[in-house]
């Protein structure tokens, strides 16, 4: 019921407004009504116009003109500890990588593939650095920088290698580093230090013995924005981060290296997100950059996989695409908002032929870089693209 002066009127939405207008009698009645009614639109839709943006980061743009900014580099050659001889360590694809900024350049760690096996999940992977006075184009590494060796990661680590890095900076300027451990019977989430992103030490897998090689992917850790550099940041005295690939869980930490996964009511890994039938992010969720402290609340970007069953009809069954979520500073476990329609999502040639031949834009890397936000992803599982918020 909606009130105008001395007149009341019978509706709750504008078109019973509207409505009750027409059907009325009294002109002097429906034009004071009607004035009311315009003024009531005004404020619907400015508010319907602001309120999806205001927390949302972006919106992003690609930037065509150089993308794609790493494409795979078949002469590149490295010893390999494991073979013990050169392979062409980044000559098949190389995507998935994490962003931060380092002496006002933007520096990527990113996902590099060799020939060593034929099909996803098959191959051997290395991280790769690569840095940029422009956050556009890059200057390769040689040699990767992360690889698997005879330490005490073998095991976990080899013939499938090391994937898919995110990136935070502690307060004392160490960089931790969250990444997937491929062995190929199982898939666990590592964390390594390092204070130069040259040199890193591997701590091994995130979960402490309790949660002994539980499956785990893609660890994003919740951080505030200090100018250009993104910090690890403390709710209610702990560290926090995302992860999981089907749904999103949480799991929280006194050090950065060792995590407890957040559990539900029923002693189960607690469920932050989970798939929406009908929608881009059907057929599973899995997080993407470090989520980020606002002054709404933490912003998670996270990557969706749409089903082939009952999925967004508007995008290919298979394609990965990209949405943003708002949970509560004080408590990371509560969605606030959550993005009906994916914000980016696979439609250039080098995101939808590739290695995955159903499209991907997978969200990984993200910074805070003169004034922008850039956005790293890989597209296909093949190459390295980065799109640039306009504010």
């Amino acid at each position: 019921m909606f009130y105008w002066n001395e007149f009341t009127l019978q509706c709750t939405s504008l078109e019973e407004c509207t409505t009750v207008i027409q059907n009325g009698e009294n002109l002097m009645i429906k034009m004071t009504l009607l004035a009311f009614t315009l003024s009531l639109a005004t404020l619907i839709n400015t508010v319907d116009a602001r309120e999806p943006k205001s927390w949302k980061l972006g919106p992003f743009v690609r930037a065509e003109s150089v993308n794609p900014i790493l494409r795979p580099k078949p002469e590149s050659q490295f010893f390999c500890p494991m073979q013990g001889k050169n392979v062409t360590w980044e000559s098949d694809h190389t995507f998935n990588p994490g962003a931060v900024v380092r002496n006002n350049q933007v520096f990527l760690l990113y996902r590099a593939e060799d020939d060593y096996g034929i099909g996803i999940g098959h191959h051997t992977s290395r991280l790769g650095l690569a840095q940029s006075p422009d956050g556009l184009h890059f200057q390769r590494n040689e040699s990767p920088v992360l690889f698997p060796d005879f330490d005490t990661q073998t095991a976990q680590e080899w013939p499938g290698g090391c994937e898919d890095p995110r990136i935070v900076e502690r307060e004392d300027g160490t960089y931790v580093m969250t990444y997937t451990q491929w062995n190929h019977q199982i898939a666990v989430l590592g964390v390594a230090t390092s204070k130069d992103l040259l040199n890193w030490q591997k701590h091994g897998y995130v979960f402490d013995k309790t949660y002994d090689r539980i499956y785990s992917k893609s660890g994003s850790i919740i951080c505030r924005c200090e100018g250009d550099k993104l910090i690890a940041t403390k709710i209610q005295g702990k560290y926090w981060m995302y992860w999981g690939e089907g749904s999103i869980h949480l799991a929280t930490s006194d050090d950065l290296i060792s995590w407890k996964p957040v559990l539900d009511s029923n002693n189960k890994l607690l469920v932050v997100l989970k798939p929406r039938s009908g929608k881009f992010d059907s057929d599973l969720v899995e997080v993407g950059p470090p989520a980020v402290m606002t002054t709404s609340g933490i912003v998670l970007l996270y990557n969706g996989k749409n089903s082939a069953h009952n999925g967004d009809p508007s995008i290919g069954p298979g394609a990965y695409s990209a949405g943003q979520l708002l949970l509560d500073r004080n408590h990371p476990e509560k969605v606030i908002a959550q993005t009906k329609e994916p914000f980016f999502k696979p439609e250039m040639p080098y995101e939808t032929k590739g290695q995955y031949q159903d499209g991907t834009v997978f969200i990984q890397g993200l910074v805070h870089f003169h004034g922008h936000w850039y956005l790293y992803y890989g597209g296909a599982d093949s190459i390295v693209g980065v799109a640039v918020s306009k504010d």
